[in-house]
């Protein structure tokens, strides 16, 4: 059988190799805990503690602030010093608690379960809610709110986005290697949820250690598969996915239900399983601390609320001052301004480089070549929109289906001309999505 896979997609730089053979080193904080109220797409939790408050590692500080939030936890003990706005990777300030880290680690008593398999649905979808899990591969949607569609019957599929397709990243594979047993744990919880659904591992080929373990540990599983898939970014992204293992597609105005799919990253399916078997909170994942300023690169089990800054030290610090900056990947990831900031749930790796290959370049005219068409996993015409972006039209932008653009940078990342053709699209993107909000309020 061929490798599973999608239409369009580009293939840049790996640069994998230089994290991919570093085993996940646990860094315990040791400085002031930052825990931002919005690390989540949806309301923002709410402080259920005060300044001066003694907190234990593992007690909630924080509860969710409606059906699409998540709680928060502390991940140190230690003394509530304040909750007021702190700044947070995207450069934005958002209310926060700030905790004095006592470095004793004092921790909570959890409630593991015995026999997982006897939990009913509510139950475990309680477990994952109450645990403050949110989707760990970008986005923070809070995974009891995934995890409850409205026909659970209609799931068929149950996708852990193994893909990692991000240049540079590698903590979803040591994950897969030096966790495997958690991560197929995990799967065989969120399954007893849907009695109709089949679990998919999609993993990338550049991975044949991870798809080999895994096929391993699925062998004997009826209602597991590992899904091989071409290495091609995007090929993480979630409508890819779904395409690449399933054949079926969706659009901006679907969700993957819709398609009797659910997608989870392998970071979340592990968080699950912890929560669901050994009642733990949401508090740690693993980062990638990688690029050619750094002098170790690796990938680090954190805590988080940890500052970015204790990770590069925890690598071995700067080769030399880096001039670029990146939370996430380099195609779909955002340049910071600083590390003193701290780590939340979605934060996946941390990227320093020592040029900023991107500034060097000046953009010149679009020479119509077509190479964006080409690479669009979403068959648009990146050019097209990005000239009705910089033109400020809306109705031609949405006629062109530019509502459709998953910001994935494959565009960008082909064109000749050196254009900034996915910005153009995702500034007119928020534009014509915040008037539709505006014309709904009416």
């Amino acid at each position: 059988m061929g490798l599973k896979t999608f239409i369009g997609g580009v293939h840049p730089f790996e640069g994998k190799e230089l994290a991919e053979n570093a085993p996940i080193k646990e860094i315990l904080p040791k400085g002031q805990m930052v825990y931002p109220l919005s690390q989540h797409i949806g309301a923002p939790a709410t402080p259920i503690v005060a300044v001066g408050d003694a907190v234990k590692k593992g007690q909630k500080i924080a509860e969710a602030g409606g059906f699409v939030s998540a709680p928060i936890y502390a991940s140190v003990s230690g003394t509530v010093k304040a909750i007021e706005p702190r700044r947070v990777a995207v450069g934005d300030k958002v209310n926060s608690i700030v905790i004095d880290n006592d470095g004793l680690f004092e921790e909570v008593e959890y409630t593991a379960v015995a026999d997982v398999t006897a939990l009913t649905k509510e139950e475990i979808i309680n477990k994952v809610k109450e645990a403050g899990i949110v989707g760990m591969g970008g986005a923070g949607f809070p995974t009891h709110v995934k995890l409850s569609p409205k026909e659970p019957e209609k799931i068929e599929y149950i996708i852990a986005n193994c893909a990692e397709c991000e240049p540079y990243l590698t903590a979803d594979y040591r994950r897969m290697l030096e966790n495997p047993e958690e991560l197929v744990a995990g799967m065989k919880i969120i399954l007893q949820l849907f009695d109709n659904a089949k679990g998919l591992f999609g993993i990338e080929n550049n991975k044949p250690e991870a798809i080999a373990k895994m096929k391993e540990l699925v062998k004997d599983e009826p209602r597991m598969e590992v899904v091989e898939l071409k290495t091609k970014y995007p090929q993480g992204g979630e409508r890819q996915l779904i395409f690449a293992c399933t054949g079926r597609a969706i659009n901006s105005k679907m969700l993957p239900a819709d398609a009797g799919c659910i997608v989870d990253n392998v970071e979340t399916i592990i968080a699950v399983n912890d929560a669901v078997k050994n009642g733990r909170p949401l508090m740690k994942r693993v980062a990638t601390i990688s690029g050619d300023a750094i002098e170790n690169p690796g990938n680090f089990l954190y805590s988080m609320g940890m500052s970015y800054t204790e990770l590069v030290e925890a690598a071995g610090g700067f080769k030399g001052q880096p001039e670029k900056l990146i939370s996430g990947g380099p195609m779909m990831g955002f340049a910071m301004f600083g590390i003193d900031i701290p780590m939340t749930k979605t934060t996946s790796s941390l990227l320093c480089f020592s040029k900023d290959e991107v500034a060097k370049y000046e953009p010149i005219n679009c020479m119509n070549c077509g190479r964006c068409v080409d690479a669009c996993p979403e068959q648009l015409i990146p050019s097209r929109l990005a000239k009705y972006g910089d033109k400020g039209l809306m109705e031609d932008f949405e006629a062109w289906h530019g509502l459709e653009c998953i910001e994935c940078g494959s565009c960008t990342y082909v064109c000749p001309s050196r254009r900034h053709v996915a910005q153009s699209i995702k500034t007119m993107k928020k534009q014509v999505l915040a008037e539709k909000r505006k014309q709904s309020a009416k």
